[in-house]
């Protein structure tokens, strides 16, 4: 495709060196590193040589990754969600639409390194990212999975994840309901809790099934935004691979866990009379 168009195109895209392009309504651009695309990206790491198309469609910009081996990312409205890899067709079968405002587009290497494909929309009626499976009309729109810190499935979470923020090797065994049930008693310093933790059965047991519901929790939310496959089984290990795929947990959570003020919330949510 040409790369220079008239100023009233519907998306434009800036590279990370600064050039921009603009992509009228109705047509389409191929990025990657390789040969064979409608813009080059040399300095992507991590980036395939195909890996993504931008979609200038009624009302806003479709993205998609193109490839089966490489990961591509968004980020926007504070939201990174990785994009399903292409699987069997040459043409991707989901995406994220963007009806107005700006989202930055690439791998996980160049999203940190603050190298990041710029996609930006203006003059929609509407604002923020919306994930795609097939554009259809009667498709079900979905949100990005989002936690906040403040709660309790947060801490939950990030005990869960914790093993492999640790180790990316992901060989290290990861903590099973009354492993992270414990652990939470520790990071909310509720150590007199522990000893009867582990000589009391039925504390144990009511303590875990607690934890048990918040792990529930996160498999809904995975399969509600369609984070995996259809049909895929939800092991620990799957979901743990989700949330850190999708940056829903992350590394730089780890410091939350020596933060005082945070445990000292923590604390509150989990101990005070009124928590469940």
């Amino acid at each position: 495709m040409a790369l220079d168009h008239a100023l009233s195109s519907q998306a434009q895209v800036t590279t990370p060196s600064g050039h921009e392009v603009v992509i009228p309504e109705g047509d389409r651009l191929v990025f990657g590193r390789g040969p064979g695309v409608d813009l080059m990206i040399p300095e992507g790491r991590g980036l395939s040589r195909r890996a993504g198309v931008i979609n200038a469609v009624p009302g806003g910009a479709w993205v998609a990754n193109l490839s089966r081996t490489h990961s591509l990312y968004t980020e926007s409205g504070g939201h990174r969600v990785r994009l399903p890899r292409l699987e069997g067709a040459d043409e991707p079968r989901g995406g994220w639409f963007l009806r107005a405002g700006t989202a930055l587009v690439g791998s996980r290497a160049m999203l940190d390194e603050d190298r990041p494909l710029l996609v930006m929309v203006a003059d929609a009626a509407d604002t923020g990212w919306e994930p795609t499976g097939i554009r259809s009309d009667d498709e079900q729109t979905l949100l990005p999975v989002s936690l906040d810190p403040g709660t309790k499935v947060f801490l939950v979470a990030l005990l869960w994840c914790r093993p492999w923020l640790i180790d990316p090797s992901r060989t290290t065994p990861l903590p099973r309901t009354p492993e992270i049930a414990r652990a939470a008693l520790a990071v909310t310093d509720a150590h007199y809790e522990i000893e009867r933790f582990d000589a009391d059965p039925q504390f144990r047991d009511r303590l875990s099934a607690r934890v048990g519901e918040h792990l529930r929790v996160l498999r809904r939310k995975i399969l509600e935004r369609g984070l995996v496959r259809a049909g895929t089984r939800l092991s620990d290990e799957v979901v743990v691979g989700v949330l850190i795929e999708n940056a829903i947990i992350g590394s730089a959570d780890l410091v939350r866990l020596e933060d005082p003020g945070w445990r000292s919330r923590q604390e509150q949510l989990w101990w005070s009379p009124a928590s469940d």
